[in-house]
């Protein structure tokens, strides 16, 4: 449990590149993140929620990796299962959390259409590129559009960021301070 804690820690306080690890406090097997879809793939500009799921004996079995985003790749079954070798065969526990979740990027980078979970993405990626292509980067646009917390602009839950505001007035302190209230209290129900 202490490792897990160590890990998690550090990840949110220095996070790989494009990889935003969230905390829950109650809970330090479900460790969930926000990967950046990579320039140059059909994932950039979208924001996939990864869920990873440690089981009792971590870090001597390998977790369960999930996307809790909806996305088409080959790597990824519709239930949002990810396939990939280090968390299957070539999981070793000297292994991390960080070294996953690098891993679950780099699958966006460079998917393995010969373990696809996804048999239509697989095909499309090895016969159709520019079909795949078309396809994934369509249904980033449709599920993974990035949203920030809006506790800052009087909010209580996430907004559309890709569109700009019709009118953005400055949020007063006191509205402020009333949504991080609010959400506080929210937080606790």
């Amino acid at each position: 449990m202490r490792r897990i804690m160590k890990e998690v820690t550090e990840l949110v306080e220095g996070p790989p590149e494009g990889i935003r690890v969230i905390l829950n406090e109650e809970d330090v097997s479900d460790i969930q993140s926000l990967i950046d879809g990579p320039a140059g793939t059909p994932y950039e500009g979208g924001q996939f929620r990864i869920k990873l799921k440690l089981s009792p004996d971590f870090p001597n079995s390998p977790p369960k990796g999930y996307f809790a985003t909806k996305i088409f790749h080959p790597n990824v079954s519709a239930k949002g299962e990810i396939c990939v070798n280090t968390l299957k065969k070539d999981w070793k526990p000297e292994l991390g959390i960080k070294h996953v979740l690098l891993t679950i990027k780099c699958l966006l980078i460079v998917p393995n259409p010969e373990s696809a979970l996804n048999e239509e993405a697989g095909k499309l990626l090895l016969e159709k590129y520019d079909d795949y292509a078309k396809h994934a980067k369509l249904m980033t646009e449709i599920h993974a559009k990035k949203i920030v917390e809006t506790a800052a602009v009087g909010g209580c839950g996430p907004v559309d960021t890709t569109k700009k505001p019709v009118a953005a007035a400055p949020a007063s302190k006191e509205a402020v301070k009333k949504a991080v209230e609010k959400k506080k209290s929210i937080k606790r129900l």
